[in-house]
């Protein structure tokens, strides 16, 4: 059995690495909570020869003043008597959960999306509700009970980058309002779970004979790619308009691609090799001929 959290924790353990999880980070700090140590990542090269490069919360907690550790039970090791975990990107073991108890800020409305993507599964669902959860850490992976939750709708066209920053910002208040009332005993999670599984590169091939919207949800989860002779193009923005007729799938008509049902409008684009541009302005130069297409 994993010990209780604390009702009304002061010292923490923090654990987390990119950018979403540094929101919380910050308002932990601006709270009054006592942070006595931040876990991250170990350092990683960015580009071919470069030097390594601390990860967004690791460089976040240098900039606060903070003590900082890549190793894991070290978080034992302070005197803490909570662990505050936000995209931690590790699992973490029973070993250390027996000595810390540990609260996740989950950034789904479990069970829904347990796993390593749930935003970006939430946006190729086409789901119309998000949320985040403060949960329980246990050994499984996001089975824990919940302590609190609060739900966002999603935008018609939002991506996963906004709806992430969304998410934080939501989460940081839910987590420092949380352990200032409280924490409650866990709530059991309730329902079928679906699992939000790290996405293949391959996932975000854009397939110009599916609908519209889906391959508009695609290009919102980010780094979605075709190719146009022979070279890739990135999509970075576009819009759907599922129920206008068009040419034929892939093909391009201005910034006007036709989809198996509607049409993808494209807005920002980004060549192979290049900066991303307006897609006006990427189709001036390129100067696509009748009926050229986009994807093999």
């Amino acid at each position: 059995m994993l010990p209780p959290a604390p009702a009304h924790p002061r010292r923490l353990v923090y654990l987390g690495t990119p950018a979403v999880a540094v929101p919380p980070l910050d308002a932990l700090v601006e709270a009054g909570f006592d942070v006595a140590l931040v876990v991250s990542r170990p350092d990683r090269r960015r580009g071919r020869g470069g030097p390594p490069t601390p990860s967004p919360v690791k460089a976040r907690a240098l900039q606060l003043g903070l003590a900082v550790t890549d190793e894991l039970e070290r978080a034992t090791e302070v005197g803490a008597d909570l662990g505050v975990v936000v995209a931690y990107g590790r699992i973490i073991p029973a070993s250390v959960l027996e000595r810390l108890p540990m609260v996740n800020l989950h950034f789904s409305l479990l069970p829904r999306w347990r796993g390593a993507a749930p935003v970006e599964r939430a946006l190729l669902a086409g789901d119309e509700r998000t949320g985040v959860c403060l949960m329980r850490v246990e050994e499984g992976l996001d089975t824990g009970g919940i302590y609190a939750s609060v739900a966002l709708d999603i935008g018609a066209d939002e991506t996963a980058e906004s709806l992430r920053a969304r998410l934080a910002e939501a989460g940081a208040d839910l987590l420092v309002r949380t352990l200032r009332e409280g924490l409650p005993a866990p709530t059991p999670q309730q329902g079928e779970p679906t699992y939000a599984h790290k996405l293949d590169p391959a996932e975000l091939e854009v397939h110009w004979d599916e609908p519209a919207e889906v391959i508009a949800r695609r290009i919102r989860v980010g780094n979605a790619h075709t190719t146009f002779r022979g070279s890739r193009l990135k999509l970075w923005q576009a819009t759907a308009h599922p129920e206008r007729s068009g040419p034929p799938p892939g093909v391009l008509d201005g910034i006007t691609v036709g989809t198996g049902r509607g049409v993808i409008e494209l807005a920002v684009v980004q060549p192979e090799g290049r900066a991303r541009l307006d897609a006006r302005a990427w189709v001036n130069g390129a100067r696509p001929a009748a009926g050229e297409r986009l994807g093999g």
